[in-house]
């Protein structure tokens, strides 16, 4: 597995690039994690195993 991009959602660089090719270039897998910081809803930088 890839490094994650969000430990929020546990979603790896891999999850993303599949997501973009079954989408057609669009990630939904990104757009639900810029929708989860706009509604203050992401604690990657809390969940983050070196605290960023």
């Amino acid at each position: 597995m890839g490094r994650y991009v969000c430990y929020c959602f546990k979603h790896s660089e891999e999850d993303i690039r599949h997501d973009v090719r079954r989408h057609g270039g669009c990630s939904a897998i990104l757009e639900q994690i810029v929708a989860a910081k706009k509604a203050d809803g992401c604690r990657c930088a809390d969940k983050h195993p070196e605290a960023r």
